[in-house]
């Protein structure tokens, strides 16, 4: 193993980076107006509601103790069975989901350097109440979905782009998280890499607790196939690119 190799490619993990930069001369700094909170969707696009936060808080009766003892990585799942779409609303909410809104400043259900939440959440539905099979993404500040394309052969799309990772496309859904690193950039400019990175641990981490919760399980998938899985959710792998995949299943 070439050592000298692994240790150039460590800069980015520091928190010295900070420290090379200057990261006042920044976009925010510079009065370019904040990039938006999410993606709007686009005109046509057909939009699904969800069930409403307040209607979430009796979906499970584990306690948060119960979840973190609980929690394992899960790879097998049936595919034949269906998730509800009170299911579904709860794990979304869970990992992006909008707690409350004060002024323009959205508070999310998980952290994120700067409150800059640089994620796009998309989810290829597989088996899922009242959805068709498909890819669709997640508008936490609307809390609904929006339907991205539909796919006949989705199983097998997702799995190619996972690799041949067979058990990605075998849950009821599979969350798809794509960066949008400008949101972090704004304010952190080159900093702004090692927070994103971070951000995405802290999304699956509510994924894996919300999962236990209602009897699911996950696995977070670092390994894919970039431009498979960039095409999959119609994304530009350059201001927009795919960086975490997670199967929910039963």
């Amino acid at each position: 193993m070439d050592k000298e190799r692994l240790s150039k490619h460590r800069y980015f993990l520091k928190t010295t980076i900070k420290e090379q930069i200057d990261i006042t001369e920044n976009d925010q700094n510079k009065g370019i107006p904040e990039p938006d909170v999410q993606k709007p969707p686009t005109e046509g696009q057909l939009l699904f509601d969800l069930v409403a936060i307040e209607e979430l808080d009796d979906i499970s009766t584990m306690t948060l103790s119960d979840s973190l003892k609980n929690r394992v990585t899960r790879r097998k799942y049936d595919s034949e069975h269906t998730m509800t779409l009170k299911e579904l609303s709860w794990l979304l909410w869970s990992t992006q989901g909008v707690r409350k809104i004060a002024g323009t400043t959205v508070f999310r259900t998980v952290p994120s350097a700067g409150n800059r939440h640089p994620f796009e959440t998309y989810i290829a539905v597989f088996n899922v109440e009242g959805l068709e099979q498909g890819i669709y993404r997640y508008l936490p500040v609307d809390h609904k979905l929006a339907l991205v394309k539909k796919h006949a052969d989705l199983r097998k799309i997702v799995n190619e782009a996972s690799k041949g990772q067979v058990f990605v496309g075998g849950g009821s859904v599979a969350f798809i998280w794509a960066a949008v690193p400008y949101r972090t950039e704004w304010r952190y400019t080159l900093a702004a890499h090692k927070s994103i990175l971070l951000d995405a641990g802290h999304i699956c981490q509510n994924l894996y607790l919300a999962s236990e919760a209602i009897n699911y399980g996950t696995c977070a998938i670092g390994n894919y196939h970039q431009e498979l899985a960039d095409n999959l959710v119609d994304v530009d792998g350059i201001e927009e690119f795919v960086v975490y995949i997670a199967p929910v299943g039963k």
